[in-house]
């Protein structure tokens, strides 16, 4: 029998992936294909909360808040405060308030390993040769030549084996969890060392034992060149192996509560969106993948996110091929992850791959709120339903 954790809670959870700015709230959706930001907010997810309570889900996943100069909010300015965009503390305090008055969880994704190359501490490392944020970052030649989240030189990558920099990150994400928010999804895990993630895990959990935390542990699509750029343990094996395999995933399991289950999302493509594998194989694969971790290491599974193809778009936008998905997904004794949209049948015009810039931004459409599929709804009220009442 597996020993029990304190975030148990999140055992049973059906998470909705909400990007903030495509979500609700927003003016207009006209040019929704070019990076700015749309005019998504905070206060426009506290008034769609009966929506996401009806739909049935029980925990929401929101995308990075904090000060940033992008959309999507992956590029910080600073961790200790809301962009203005988004709205301001007090509309998160009210939402983490409001979701947990309507019994539903809130994790918000947190990114540690990088930040914008406009951030104040960059700036003056930068510019400034003896600046106490030198050594916050990775120079290989000053003051131009860095390393950064793989090889997008707008987010240069912090040095979190600086004791001021791990302390600053791990504050911040304190600071957050105090607002009452229930976790984190951690974005690109792999950029870190692992002794950076057991003093992070350790000190947060030790001031908030009940918070879960969920790692991106991904490798697909890297270069030989951005490795330089990873940190986890026998990285040129692993990226000579599989971008995207198991031995990743398992680097985390002393570490993290959980990690996004990127195998499934794979398998899943390959059964029911390619047709290249026959059920029962799938279903060997899944076995085996899955024999591989603990019962107590959470292995969230989904579809798609906001960095791929949808998946009713991998599908050639057939529903009942979605349904199917769908009905595996939720088979699965894992909790389960549903990005916004998908369960009004929001879909893509053009792959990520074949747009010359800010492909992207294909599967970030804004949020449909009128005319959509309510069939389709209806179907992934009566999936989340069945998989509620059978953790019961």
């Amino acid at each position: 029998m597996p020993k029990m954790k304190k975030s148990d809670w999140f055992k049973n959870s059906i998470i909705y992936h909400v990007l903030i700015d495509r979500f609700a709230g927003f003016k207009s959706i006209k040019d929704w294909d070019n990076p700015k930001f749309l005019g998504g907010n905070v206060r426009g997810i506290i008034n769609k909360l009966d929506y996401l309570k009806n739909l049935g889900i029980n925990t929401i996943w929101i995308s990075p808040f904090y000060e940033t100069t992008e959309y999507h909010g992956y590029h910080i300015t600073d961790f200790f405060r809301v962009d203005s965009h988004f709205g301001d503390e007090e509309d998160i305090k009210e939402l983490i308030k409001s979701a947990h008055e309507m019994k539903l969880k809130i994790i918000a994704d947190f990114v540690p390993n990088h930040c914008s190359r406009k951030h104040p501490f960059f700036i003056d490392a930068q510019k400034n040769r003896n600046s106490n944020f030198k050594n916050w970052f990775y120079f290989n030649k000053w003051p131009n030549e860095y390393l950064s989240f793989l090889s997008i030189k707008e987010i240069p990558k912090l040095n979190l084996d600086n004791i001021e920099t791990r302390d600053y990150i791990i504050n911040a994400a304190k600071y957050w969890l105090n607002f009452g928010f229930d976790g984190f999804r951690l974005d690109h895990v792999i950029g870190s060392s692992m002794s950076f993630w057991n003093k992070f895990n350790n000190e947060i959990k030790k001031q908030y034992p009940t918070t879960v935390l969920i790692g991106e542990a991904w490798m697909k699509g890297i270069k030989f060149k951005e490795l330089k750029t990873i940190k986890i343990p026998y990285k040129f094996i692993k990226w000579l192996k599989s971008s995207s395999s198991d031995n990743i995933l398992k680097e985390y399991v002393d570490v993290f509560d959980g990690a996004l289950d990127f195998k499934f999302q794979e398998l899943i493509r390959l059964l029911v969106a390619y047709n290249q594998i026959s059920y029962k194989k799938y279903s060997k694969y899944l076995e085996e993948h899955y024999l591989k971790f603990p019962q107590n290491f959470y292995l969230p599974n989904f579809l798609d996110n906001h960095d791929m193809n949808r998946f009713l778009f991998e599908c050639n936008n057939n529903k009942n091929k979605l349904k199917k998905a769908a009905e595996y997904q939720f088979m699965v004794n894992q909790p389960v992850i549903i990005y916004y949209g998908t369960e009004i049948g929001l879909t893509q015009n053009k792959s990520i791959w074949n747009v010359e810039s800010h492909g992207d931004l294909q599967t970030r459409m804004p949020m449909i709120w009128s005319d959509y599929d309510k069939n389709l709804l209806n179907f992934y009220k009566d999936l989340i339903q069945k998989k509620i009442n059978k953790s019961l």
